[in-house]
């Protein structure tokens, strides 16, 4: 679930980051362009993921001499991400940016980023999405008819925070109510932590934890920020359990029809803001935690050795192995060591 963030609170957040040009004009030529395409999200203007966007859309217009445009649609604008994701496989729409765990439902073998604990820094992360697990997961995508460029952009770790005290090895989890997503995924990993996970909307959140109904939830920090769950929660284990990102994907159909001069320029421009994008959430992340410890959340580093080892035990590796199959799974682990 993606949080609704403010202009304001993301741009402050984001410090150095400019913010000229988000929602600027493409830049006019003599002839109307040869290819509109257009290309919805979910997320608000002012985050990471748009302004790069943006630019990009710039840098094609230009660079095509304007024979391409991209038009943007912004914060569910032209629907949800079920809505979206079908539009793009239509061709009512031209791009879009699925998390891993949206387009799943569509292709199961992009969920495996969000195998739980499988990450330990972006360094594995990108050594594994730039790399083998992201190619094979690009060419599942391939047979659905959709095209995936080839960087991920960044939807960040996921971190644990609790009413009851700090978070630091998996025997904390046992009997833990903690609130979900309604995530298969994430309901096999809570469960096989020894948790009591309850899959709630994300809107029901803080009045959960505010009147005890569970004592935990998990999310980026960006959302903790948002929705000030620093209000209700105590403290922050700094877990990384989850990796999540999003693809930048385009209809089949377009991506097959574009002229093979202009796909370069198109693609050298959103693998390149993707890029951009990673860093900016890295920077935002960084600036979050002290925003958030100066409100009075104490954060703590979780030992994810134990967790793993807790999961291993309780089969669900060996679950997910059988889920996403051997190949994929074999490629994970060459990134980031053996896991079931």
């Amino acid at each position: 679930m993606t949080a609704s963030f403010t202009r304001r609170s993301v741009l402050r957040s984001l410090g150095a980051l400019p913010a000229a040009g988000i929602a600027t004009a493409l830049p006019t030529f003599a002839h109307a362009a040869e290819y509109s395409l257009k290309y919805g999200n979910n997320l608000p203007v002012t985050h990471p993921l748009n302004v790069r966007a943006q630019e990009a859309a710039d840098r094609i217009a230009k660079e095509s001499k304007g024979r391409v445009e991209v038009k943007i649609f912004p914060n569910n604008q032209l629907g949800g991400d079920t809505d979206m994701l079908a539009q793009v496989r239509s061709g009512g729409i031209d791009f879009f940016t699925p998390s891993a765990l949206v387009i799943a439902t569509l292709v199961p073998v992009a969920a495996i980023n969000a195998t739980g604990f499988a990450f330990g820094d972006y360094g594995q992360v990108w050594n594994a999405m730039d790399g083998k697990v992201g190619a094979h997961v690009r060419a599942a995508i391939g047979k659905m008819k959709l095209h995936a460029f080839e960087k991920m952009w960044d939807n960040g770790f996921r971190q644990m925070t609790s009413s009851k005290g700090p978070i630091t090895s998996a025997k904390d989890m046992d009997g833990l109510k903690i609130r979900v997503p309604v995530s298969p995924l994430s309901v096999s990993m809570f469960k096989g932590l020894g948790a009591s996970p309850a899959s709630l909307q994300f809107s029901e959140v803080y009045s959960a934890l505010q009147t005890k109904i569970v004592d935990a939830q998990e999310n980026p920090l960006p959302i903790i920020q948002v929705a000030k769950l620093f209000e209700v929660q105590k403290n922050c284990s700094l877990s990384n359990h989850i990796w999540d990102g999003f693809w930048f994907i385009a209809n089949g159909r377009m991506w097959d029809s574009l002229p093979a001069d202009l796909k370069p320029i198109v693609s050298n421009a959103i693998n390149d803001a993707g890029m951009k994008q990673r860093e900016d959430i890295k920077k935002l992340n960084e600036t979050l935690q002290a925003d958030l410890a100066a409100k009075g959340l104490v954060f703590n580093k979780a030992n994810p050795d134990s967790f793993r080892a807790k999961l291993r035990e309780a089969g669900f590796y060996a679950e997910w192995k059988g889920r996403f199959g051997d190949e994929a799974w074999g490629l994970l682990e060459q990134s980031v060591g053996k896991l079931a």
